[in-house]
């Protein structure tokens, strides 16, 4: 849809479902303000101060947005945030040319995003589509998800200072340029053959070392078999360990009397120790130890005897 409007120039809403012609003088300059549809747009915060550092993150920011195209990019900053943009100049031109509007004859460039923040309620920009801004974004939306839309109205824009630069033949890639990128993917197959040559060398000598070191530490031919052996010394180890402390426990706790550690026993993964002559208190005094160092454990009084039986 294309709309007039009475300013110092003809402001022109570019909508590529318009199939309105019009036809514009020699000389006549126009601006453009581009719809929704022919642009990509975000609102993100940067780790940056300003636009133009911004400009060289857009690429990067919208690489898995995009599909397929040659694309442009510009962005503005409003308060601590950024409006970035994704658009290609050439569906743009397109657009353009099938309205009868030359590049010549235009004299700015805008995104709706940047000049209809004033907006109030819905504004049908053609036959099926409405446009209306939430949280600072302008939103394209089917007309039937809108209960009333305002007719297009634009009478009273002041356009702003954020423009669209729009290149010509930005999607055409000359033969020198051609020539300039084969020869540097020349240079780049060369280095990257060479350093292929360079790891092919390194992984022999590491070969080397490595069946150097078995042979010398007697480690069996494979890996699978070195880890399926490295976990059970680990097994091993860590029952040893534990052995260890829970025996250190047992000897460090505090007798009674005629109390005495009179039998100590490993079977498989338990180890069973026997207290004669243990006591209630002697019992809980255990129990509270073994709680204290997180052994698990199992006890019991009989005969005048502790059982004391803990899980390695």
């Amino acid at each position: 849809m294309f709309m007039r409007f009475n300013t110092k120039l003809l402001t022109l809403f570019l909508d590529p479902i318009s199939t309105q012609y019009y036809s514009i003088s020699d000389g006549e300059r126009v601006n453009i303000v581009l719809s929704p549809s022919l642009y990509w747009v975000k609102k993100i915060s940067l780790p940056v101060k300003y636009a133009r550092d911004a400009k060289k993150l857009l690429p990067s920011l919208f690489e898995d947005t995009l599909p397929e195209g040659n694309y442009s990019y510009s962005v503005y900053k409003k308060e601590d945030e950024f409006f970035i943009f994704a658009y290609e100049d050439k569906i743009i031109l397109d657009a353009m040319s099938k309205v009868g509007i030359s590049l010549s004859n235009v004299s700015s460039v805008h995104f709706a995003q940047s000049e209809m923040q004033g907006i109030e309620g819905a504004v049908k920009i053609n036959e099926s589509q409405s446009i209306y801004v939430k949280d600072d974004m302008l939103i394209l939306v089917p007309c039937c998800w809108i209960e009333e839309s305002g007719n297009l109205d634009m009478s009273e824009l002041t356009l702003s200072k954020h423009k669209v630069v729009l290149q010509q033949y930005a999607h055409i890639v000359e033969n020198s340029s051609l020539y300039k990128i084969g020869a540097v993917l020349v240079v780049l197959l060369l280095l990257v053959f060479g350093e292929y040559l360079i790891t092919l060398q390194k992984t022999s000598e590491v070969r080397e070392l490595k069946d150097e070191l078995f042979t010398k530490n007697k480690l069996k031919p494979t890996m699978l078999q070195n880890k399926s052996m490295l976990k059970k010394y680990k097994t091993i180890h860590e029952k040893q360990t534990k052995l260890r402390e829970y025996t250190s426990y047992l000897l460090s706790l505090r007798l009674q009397g005629s109390e005495k550690l009179s039998k100590l026993t490993l079977k498989d993964k338990t180890l069973d120790a026997e207290f004669s002559g243990a006591s209630e208190v002697t019992l809980s005094r255990i129990q509270n130890t073994l709680k204290s160092k997180k052994v698990k454990f199992t006890t019991e009084i009989k005969n005048n005897t502790l059982h004391l039986e803990m899980l390695l």
